[in-house]
């Protein structure tokens, strides 16, 4: 473990780290890498944390997802659709929203904590990191999934550059176990 100011990192996972490929599909959401991304990288780190599924009970974990751009590809495909004539799959309205993915990982992992999503303005992990610390100052949490991910502009378009990657940051209190 580590400490960053008043926190403590608990657990941290990458996506991509040495060996992996394409995030495994997340079911309910389609087109984008964005969600699958999300997902893969938090549940690597609550893993690490706590070893599997669910939490443990009575823990008030908080995502706290941070992405300047959000989910690229599921706009594009909107703003696209739309601008043809079209109509876009009810699944675009549901995930379009970015914190979808972070109730999706939350209620897999039975956190009870808020779930908030930022578009910093600066530095993403600081941002993320003083909403944290926020969050378990105040009382909503007692630890933070801070999940850090920015992607490509042309990720998920057919031959585009392939997904960029994210971190996971779990974040307890400078007096966590």
């Amino acid at each position: 473990m580590s400490a960053t100011g008043n926190l403590t990192v608990l657990a941290e996972a990458a996506w991509p780290e040495p060996g992996d490929g394409a995030p495994p599909p997340v079911p309910g959401y389609v087109h984008s890498r964005f969600p699958p991304l999300v997902a893969a990288v938090a549940e690597r780190c609550l893993t690490r944390a706590y070893g599997q599924r669910p939490a443990p009970d009575g823990e008030r974990t908080a995502i706290v997802l941070v992405s300047a751009a959000g989910d690229r590809a599921s706009a594009a495909h909107v703003r696209a659709t739309v601008a043809a004539g079209g109509r876009p799959g009810p699944l675009f309205f549901f995930q379009s929203v970015p914190n979808s993915v972070a109730g999706h990982v939350a209620a897999r992992w039975g956190l009870g904590g808020p779930v908030l999503c930022l578009a910093p303005a600066g530095d993403p992990r600081a941002e993320g990191t003083a909403e944290v610390e926020l969050l378990l100052h105040d009382g909503d949490a007692d630890r933070a999934l801070l999940v850090l991910i920015e992607q490509a502009p042309d990720d998920g378009v057919p031959g585009g550059a392939p997904a960029t990657g994210a971190v996971a940051v779990l974040l307890g209190g400078g007096d966590a176990p």
